[in-house]
């Protein structure tokens, strides 16, 4: 079979949202893809440093960032932070308008402590409640700290989490030419989340940009994501496949749906595909 690259979205494919620890079937998948001479990616939009737990795992590559910052083995391709008048901006515009945001730099992402307080405020409302805990909880796994720790890194990409859609409505329209808005639709909880990407960059943009680097045709690139800020990297790539645990919106748009990550999904795609034997 000839050489294909495989891109990896981590949270919701690789891994169950947040973690950090594959299922023994998907690395034994990426084992076996690599042995058969095939090179395996994540794109995803985790900044580098929330990568690292990931890169005791023999990858080929990564894409982080959305796109921001790319590495080819140990070779960085792409390095493209926003710029300081961009993200002050940004930031502006968000805190005018009651968004709580995390800024995500290269080995570091930095909170909006606003947000914790408000959902602390509001804790007697169970969901709330709950959404604290977790919140908690990622922000420890990932090692993401307070806003006040922040020491003027440069930015790569915004995170929002936004009480209304029409919070953000202001922002959106100031910032668009700068900005594309990734917005998920509401959550459990009731919040609309977001992530604020450079128009410079996306996933599918890094994923052009690796196969450009290796000389190796789109056609020849598989991509696997679960949510629509995996839309560019899915619709870029030869063959787009969605987890059934993902977006049902991005299922109506990929080339494939595969079994959920909590089902083997990378595993028994990569054997339907010929991947692996």
């Amino acid at each position: 079979m000839k050489r294909k690259i495989i891109f990896l979205d981590i949270d919701g494919t690789l891994t169950e949202p947040g973690k950090n620890e594959p299922p023994q079937s998907a690395l034994k998948a990426i084992r076996q893809a690599r042995e058969n001479g095939h090179l395996v990616y994540l794109c995803s939009g985790r900044n580098y440093g929330m990568l690292s737990p990931l890169l005791a795992y023999p990858f080929d590559g990564v894409i982080a960032s959305s796109g921001g910052y790319i590495l080819c083995g140990n070779q960085v391709i792409y390095d493209n932070p926003v710029t300081k008048a961009q993200q002050e901006k940004a930031v502006r515009l968000l805190e005018e308008n009651g968004v709580f945001y995390t800024i995500e730099c290269r080995d570091g992402s930095f909170t909006d402590s606003g947000f914790k307080e408000f959902l602390a405020a509001h804790a007697a409302e169970g969901a709330n409640s709950e959404l604290l805990r977790w919140r908690r909880q990622l922000e420890s796994t990932l090692n993401i700290r307070p806003l006040e720790e922040y020491e003027g890194q440069p930015v790569y990409k915004i995170v929002v989490m936004s009480p209304t859609l029409k919070q953000l409505d202001q922002p959106r329209e100031v910032l668009k030419e700068d900005f594309s808005f990734c917005i998920q639709e509401p959550d459990q909880y009731g919040f609309v989340n977001g992530e604020m990407v450079s128009r410079a960059f996306d996933k599918g943009k890094g994923v052009k940009r690796v196969c450009c680097y290796l000389g190796i045709g789109l056609e020849d690139s598989i991509a696997f994501g679960d949510s629509m800020n995996d839309l560019e990297m899915l619709e870029t790539a030869g063959f787009g496949v969605c987890m059934e645990n993902g977006s049902s919106q991005l299922k109506h748009l990929a080339d494939d749906i595969c079994p959920s990550v909590s089902e083997d999904g990378l595993y028994r795609a990569f054997l339907k595909y010929q991947l692996i034997n």
